[in-house]
């Protein structure tokens, strides 16, 4: 599982570099990350993958493993302070001046947060949706390395738990209360299955067609959904109740899509929404 994993990321990354070069620096950096989140992963898995796995409805965010985690936190400042754009590299040496005991807050503050990435913080303006490069909010880039980091240490602890049954449609990830990142469509039968893929633990759990993940709605006049010629594979799921809009990757278009790449990459339909007025439910590595 880990190899193909992170290899189909980053393999994802370089080909949208070509397709997308409007995307090239934000792909570049999310490569650069995601090779230390893999090779992060591994270390993990060595060193845990041996224990009995966790019960479904143990809440994730209960296990908080410092002595795993601090020892390669320095060297995620470095991959980010020497690849990330400059408010983010900024960020990465702000936080390696203050040392292990600043390092151990920074995570734990972000890890027990209930809403450590609300697109509403003010990152870039009124809608929080800029790349990093245009980011002025230095507390807001600075809750974006521990997310980064934690991110393969949360999947482990989703991948090493017991299959979980829902029970109804979950706004947030089930297993670590986390927003969504991305959407997903997939072939089900004449039409397509919608799922959600949480921004933290990368866990994917069912959700219904007509619902806004965000408010509730599920009148059909009041959800829509937009395309561009360009990018035939991704949408923008837009709601007009609260104006919040999550982008789905339709892999019924494309099979070889990466959901949480091709969220990354497709910055014009970003773009689009935020002009029209709509927010994004959850902001991605990249600021966006």
């Amino acid at each position: 599982m880990l190899p193909i994993k992170w290899d189909r990321r980053l393999k994802r990354a370089a080909d949208l570099m070509s397709v997308y070069p409007f995307a090239a620096e934000g792909l570049r950096f999310y490569s650069r990350v995601a090779a230390f989140q893999k090779d992060m992963y591994g270390e993990i898995q060595r060193s845990l993958g041996s224990s009995p796995k966790i019960a479904a409805d143990r809440p994730l965010r209960e296990e908080l493993d410092f002595f795993l985690l601090l020892p390669r936190f320095s060297s995620f400042l470095a991959v980010v302070g020497q690849s990330a754009p400059a408010p983010l590299a900024k960020a990465s040496t702000s936080l390696l001046q203050r040392g292990p005991a600043g390092w151990q807050r920074a995570i734990e503050v972000f890890w027990h947060s209930d809403d450590a990435m609300a697109d509403s913080s003010g990152m870039n303006g009124g809608h929080g949706q800029a790349a990093i490069g245009d980011a002025t909010d230095g507390d807001v880039a600075e809750r974006l390395i521990p997310w980064m980091f934690l991110q393969p240490y949360a999947e482990f602890l989703a991948d090493h738990r017991e299959t979980l049954v829902l029970d109804g449609t979950p706004f947030t990830c089930p297993l670590c209360g986390a927003k969504p990142i991305t959407g997903v469509l997939r072939s089900e039968g004449d039409g397509a299955k919608k799922s959600l893929i949480c921004m933290l633990c990368a866990h994917e759990w069912a959700f219904r067609r007509i619902y806004c993940p965000a408010c509730g709605e599920e009148r059909e006049p009041q959800m829509a959904f937009y395309s561009a010629p360009e990018i035939p594979h991704v949408r923008v799921d837009v709601c007009d109740t609260c104006h919040t809009y999550l982008k789905s990757i339709d892999l019924t278009k494309t099979g070889l899509a990466v959901p949480v790449v091709d969220e990354l990459a497709t910055i014009p339909l970003d773009l689009w929404a935020r002009e029209h007025g709509y927010e994004k439910l959850q902001i991605n590595v990249i600021g966006i």
